[in-house]
C-alpha cells in the first residue's frame, strides 16, 4: 500500500495565497504596510534580553517541566490574571503556543474523536485535529457539542477579537463536565482588552469553573504581550493531571524550552510593567486605525480585545484584500479562518508607529 503523506490531508498553508497581494502592496512607492500577520515589531524589554544573555553559557540539558523559578513565575502570573490559587494548577512551558496547539490533540490521544473548534478560528486548531487523526467540527454552541472529546475555545478571539462572557464560558465547562471532555482555552490575547464592559476572562477563573480545573487547560503565549515571538515562548496551565500527562509525553518527544529562554521567560512573566507598556502601544495604534478604517467606509465588528480589527466592506474578503494592497496595505482575508469569515478581513495592530501612520494616511486619500 502506497504511503499517504500527512501533508496531503491538511489544508493549504493560508498565507501562501497572499503572494500576489503582497507583491502588489510591496510595489507601493512608500513601501508595504504589512498588517497581515500578528508579528511583533516592538523591542524586547532590556531585562528580558539581559536574562537571556546572562544564561547563554549554560551547557546542560534543560528540564521539560521548566526550572523551579519558571514554574513559580508561571503560577504567579496566572494567579494575577485569573485569581486561581497557584497550588491548584499544573504548569508547563512550551516551545511557542502554535507548536503546542498543533500537537495537543495528538498528545491527548484524540485519534478518531470529534474536536470542536470555533466557527471562525485560528487555523492551527483545525490542523492540530487533522494531524491527530481527529475530526474537527466548527461550532460555537456548547449545547450542540454533543459527545465530542475535546473543544478549543479562544477568548479574546483570533481573528475577531470577540470576548466570551463568564456565563458563556461556564456553559462550555458544564458541557465538558457532562461529557468527560477536555477544554483547551487559547488565552494568548488576554491582556489586550479595549472595552471595559467586555473584559476577557480565563477558563481557570473560579467564577467560570467554581474552583475545579478538572479537564481544563489554559494556553498562553508571551509573543504578543512581551514581543517574544522570536524566543518561542508559551505555557499551559490547568488540570494538574492533564498537565502531568502532557509533561511525560513531551519528555519522551524531547519538546523542551531551551534553558536560556526559560530564564528570559521568568523575567518577562514577572515584569507586568513592560506588558502594560506594550498594551498602551497597541491601544494607541488601534485608535488610529479604527478611526481611519471607519472613515474609509469599513465596519468594525467585535474587536473588543486582541491585537486585530475584524473589518468588512460587505464584499468578498479577497476583493477587500486587493483594494488595500493597491494602497500598499497587506491584511489577512477572513476566509483563512473559516467560511463565515468570507466578507471580513483581519487587520493587525502590529505595525510600527510610522507604518501605522502611513496606513492611516493612505486610507484617507
Amino acid at each position: 500500500m502506497a504511503r499517504q503523506p500527512l501533508g496531503n490531508t491538511l489544508p493549504d498553508f493560508p498565507w501562501n495565497s497572499l503572494a500576489d497581494a503582497k507583491k502588489k502592496a510591496q510595489s507601493h512607492p512608500d513601501g508595504i504596510v504589512d498588517l497581515s500577520v500578528g508579528n511583533p515589531v516592538d523591542p524586547v524589554a532590556p531585562g528580558v534580553q539581559l536574562a537571556l544573555a546572562s544564561n547563554a553559557e549554560a551547557p546542560g540539558y534543560p528540564t521539560t517541566a521548566g526550572t523551579a523559578a519558571l514554574q513559580d513565575a508561571i503560577r504567579g502570573n496566572v494567579h494575577r490574571r485569573t485569581n486561581v490559587e497557584p497550588e491548584a494548577i499544573g504548569v508547563l512551558p512550551v516551545i511557542g503556543l502554535k507548536e503546542a496547539i498543533a500537537w495537543l490533540p495528538t498528545l491527548l490521544g484524540m485519534r478518531g474523536e470529534r474536536v470542536i473548534i470555533p466557527s471562525v478560528a485560528y487555523p492551527t486548531y483545525e490542523v492540530g485535529a487533522l494531524i491527530a487523526g481527529a475530526t474537527p467540527e466548527r461550532n460555537d454552541d456548547p449545547a450542540a457539542f454533543g459527545d465530542a472529546a475535546m473543544a478549543f475555545v479562544n477568548s479574546p478571539s483570533n481573528p475577531t477579537g470577540n470576548v466570551l462572557s463568564v456565563e458563556e464560558l461556564r456553559d462550555v465547562v458544564a458541557w465538558a463536565r457532562e461529557n468527560d471532555a477536555i477544554v483547551a482555552s487559547d488565552e494568548c490575547y488576554l491582556a489586550l482588552a479595549w472595552d471595559d464592559d467586555k473584559k476577557p476572562v480565563s477558563i481557570l477563573d473560579p467564577r467560570v469553573n467554581d474552583g475545579d480545573t478538572t479537564g481544563l487547560i489554559a494556553m498562553h503565549s508571551l509573543s504578543k504581550s512581551h514581543n517574544l515571538a522570536s524566543y518561542r515562548t508559551g505555557f499551559f496551565a490547568g488540570d494538574p493531571k492533564l498537565i502531568a500527562e502532557l509533561l511525560e509525553l513531551r519528555k519522551h518527544a524531547g519538546l523542551i524550552v531551551p534553558g536560556p529562554i526559560q530564564a528570559a521567560m521568568v523575567e518577562a512573566l514577572n515584569d507586568d510593567d513592560s506588558e502594560s507598556l506594550q498594551v498602551r502601544r497597541y491601544a494607541a495604534r488601534r485608535a488610529k486605525l479604527l478611526r481611519a478604517l471607519t472613515e474609509a467606509g469599513f465596519r468594525i465588528e467585535h474587536s473588543e480585545a486582541s491585537m486585530y480589527l475584524w473589518a468588512t466592506r460587505d464584499e468578498d474578503c479577497r476583493t477587500t484584500v486587493d483594494w488595500l494592497a493597491e494602497r500598499g496595505i497587506l491584511v489577512a482575508p477572513g476566509d483563512f479562518y473559516g467560511p463565515t469569515g468570507q466578507k471580513f478581513v483581519r487587520i493587525g495592530l502590529n505595525g510600527t508607529d510610522e507604518r501605522i501612520d502611513a496606513a492611516v494616511a493612505r486610507l484617507a486619500q
